[in-house]
């Protein structure tokens, strides 16, 4: 009798375990050249069913369309028409990360192992200090060179931060430090990035690697400079000529044309964001409006989504713009343009008071007199730190001065 209590008790414990179970895994983006790009997954089941959590810093991607069927599980990325295609095996799971892009379908062997270490540097010797705000210089493959600020948060061998540009940000990004060695990924469905680099004696960065996607490879070195800046401004949109008034119409989600025009935008701030559902910075961008919208709104400030797609086909714009709506939970209307984020008259076809529009995502500011007032180009997000700090000061200084001018 005891001994069927104590098996009653052990099938039990099995059971709540194979409900309700935990996992770690280490993921790897593989390249042929060696430069994997790793993150990391929590894995949650609760009876019977799957969610995924992407780990990118302080970073969590929750994922919640996962199918399995046999020994295959197909996982959809939010947001970013990306797939993870999945085969389970003895360690992890193994197979392709799949995503459409403006040019083509894009594939990518993965390899997902169980484990909670992100990267691992065969190296020995005390950690060298990353931490701070450098001036690094990139290097493209066809000989140009661009000026980036970086920022590192080191602790002991675990170190994070991100890349800024006058068109927005890297994300985060997470890696390890081992001797005078760093390495830095993110993988956050539609972007793969791995950052690598040695510091010297010096205190300089050299033989830094960025290796994006498949093949993209760009290679970087740095000086800290605590006082480097990157300013925005040479990427912003500005008034073509003499009209200062936009004048625009397209249709929401529903098929509902909404105009600059509308009387619901008269005698308002209003706050045009432009974007596209691919863009992961759009994404950071989205939640702050979504946010600030609900929050303002009875102040007299409006917000305004206009949306570049991949595709010319209303109902796959729409569906990927309604989940990335859904899930910033976005109060405000985002128009479907019908213009490729890809056409190099994107602008002229739209908005064709202002320049050329030249990142996602961008924002034009428009004062009670139905004028632009203001633009501003890129999005510093969470991942930057004080630099998202100053801007959500600056934007509300913006509002503030756009709602007390008459």
């Amino acid at each position: 009798m005891l001994l069927k209590k104590y098996q009653l008790i052990l099938f039990f414990v099995l059971f709540t375990e194979s409900l309700f179970a935990q996992q770690h895994y280490r993921a790897e983006v593989r390249r042929n050249d060696g430069y994997h790009i790793v993150f990391k997954i929590e894995e949650n089941r609760s009876a019977g069913k799957f969610q995924w959590t992407i780990i990118n810093d302080t970073e969590r991607i929750h994922i919640n369309e996962i199918r399995q069927s046999g020994d295959s599980l197909l996982v959809d990325l939010p947001f970013f028409e990306a797939q993870l295609k999945l085969k389970v095996n003895q360690v992890g799971y193994q197979g392709e990360w799949y995503k459409k892009t403006a040019t083509g379908d894009q594939f990518m062997p993965v390899v997902i192992t169980k484990g909670n270490e992100r990267n691992v540097l065969n190296l020995t010797g005390n950690n060298k200090d990353f931490n701070g705000r450098w001036r690094a210089t990139f290097h493209k493959p066809d000989g140009r060179q661009s000026q980036i600020l970086a920022e590192f948060r080191q602790k002991g061998k675990n170190i994070s931060g991100t890349f800024l540009t006058p068109t927005g940000d890297y994300r985060f990004l997470e890696g390890t430090v081992s001797g005078d060695s760093m390495v830095l990924s993110t993988f956050d469905g539609t972007h793969a990035f791995f950052f690598g680099a040695h510091l010297n004696e010096n205190g300089t960065i050299d033989r830094g690697v960025f290796a994006s996607g498949p093949v993209y490879l760009e290679t970087w070195t740095a000086l800290k400079d605590s006082q480097m800046t990157i300013d925005e401004s040479t990427a912003a949109m500005q008034l073509r000529g003499d009209v200062r008034n936009l004048d625009f119409q397209f249709p929401d989600l529903d098929s509902n044309l909404i105009a600059i025009t509308d009387d619901k935008y008269k005698g308002k701030v209003v706050v045009i964001q432009i974007m596209g559902s691919w863009c992961p910075n759009c994404m950071d961008e989205t939640a702050f409006l979504s946010e600030y919208y609900r929050l303002n709104k009875h102040r007299g400030v409006e917000v305004i989504g206009l949306a570049y797609e991949y595709s010319l086909d209303f109902a796959r714009a729409s569906r990927n713009l309604r989940r990335f709506k859904d899930k910033f939970n976005v109060e405000y209307p985002m128009l479907i343009t019908g213009v490729l984020s890809s056409d190099t008259l994107k602008t002229e076809k739209t908005l064709p008071q202002m320049t050329p529009i030249k990142a996602f995502p961008s924002m034009i500011f428009i004062g009670k007199d139905g004028k632009v007032a203001k633009t501003h180009a890129g999005y510093s997000g969470p991942a930057t730190g004080v630099h998202h700090e100053i801007f959500k000061k600056e934007f509300e200084e913006e509002i503030k001065l756009l709602l007390e001018s008459n």
